[in-house]
């Protein structure tokens, strides 16, 4: 597998056998020019699409005809399950839904978080169990932030974390920055490009934590 993290919550996910999803990719200069990233180019099969805010649902530009997927199914040999979850405290009243996508790609379980705003439940976490890598927004104000997000994951304790929607200079939200994430965390990857390979048989143990740079 490979994963590549396009910047805010996007990445592109490869398997093996060359079929790529692609998660929750920004619309470039939405928001009135506070998604900063340049526009997204890579090819894909598949778009997850976490909630329908245009720095997350991007869909418009993409090059190609992927199929966007909102809902749990099955796509390219790849069943995609869905916790429901919210964008807010408030159960949805500020901001709106929010869909955990959980999948398998080469026996690597990876779970998406989205623009997770709350602490999760007991049982939801349970449907965590098994998961090997997790994209979790750290960045607070609009989901969770660099504390409740290191919370989370203890819980369900992945073998990597790869923090998501925090604050770049591309990013003109208010943010928190990686480094309030990172800060006193022991196992710690920093990578100096914005795509790592991975195999089942050389996860590390949990918890370690893979900051990639954004490629866009």
């Amino acid at each position: 597998m490979k994963i590549k993290f396009l910047g805010h919550s996007a990445f592109l996910i490869t398997g093996s056998n060359g079929v790529s999803v692609l998660t929750d990719p920004f619309e470039a200069g939405s928001f009135g020019g506070s998604v900063g990233y340049d526009p997204i180019t890579d090819a894909t099969d598949i778009v997850t699409i976490s909630h329908e805010h245009e720095d997350h649902a991007g869909i418009s530009a993409l090059p190609g005809q992927p199929l966007i997927v909102r809902s749990e199914c099955q796509a390219k040999g790849i069943a995609f399950d869905i916790i429901p979850t919210f964008h807010d405290q408030n159960h949805g009243a500020s901001r709106g839904d929010n869909r955990v996508f959980l999948f398998t790609i080469d026996g690597i379980r990876v779970a998406h978080f989205g623009d997770l705003g709350h602490p999760l439940s007991p049982k939801q976490v349970r449907q965590l169990e098994g998961v090997n890598v997790a994209m979790v927004p750290v960045g607070g104000k609009f989901t969770i932030g660099p504390s409740e997000a290191w919370e989370l994951v203890k819980q369900f304790r992945p073998n990597i974390v790869i923090p998501m929607h925090f604050k770049t200079p591309k990013i003109g939200f208010p943010l928190a920055s990686i480094e309030q994430f990172l800060e006193g965390k022991t196992d710690v990857q920093r990578k100096i490009g914005s795509e790592i390979s991975l195999e089942k048989s050389q996860l590390p143990d949990p918890i370690q934590i893979v900051f990639l740079p954004p490629a866009n």
